[in-house]
């Protein structure tokens, strides 16, 4: 699973980088990336930071979600639901 975050290193962005931390996932293996090209996070079509992308696909932009929320969107991933 790729874990990206798109931001340009402001306090929220890094708060939803330290969220997305897959916890009790035997056998899942996971790569964080931090984003904080602006064309690249533009090119993405993503305008208000922080933003989440799981496997490619932005699935939150400009907000920092509960570490639940983040949780769910990543067990999502996981089972191959999305």
């Amino acid at each position: 699973m790729k874990i990206e975050i798109l931001g340009i290193g402001c306090p929220k962005c890094n708060l939803l980088e330290a969220t997305p931390r897959p916890r009790g996932k035997a056998g899942v293996e996971y790569k964080i990336e931090h984003i904080k090209d602006i064309n690249a996070i533009m090119q993405r079509g993503v305008m208000m930071t922080p933003a989440l992308a799981v496997n490619g696909k932005v699935v939150l932009v400009g907000r920092v979600p509960k570490e639940s929320e983040v949780s769910a969107i990543l067990a999502g991933f996981a089972s191959g639901a999305n």
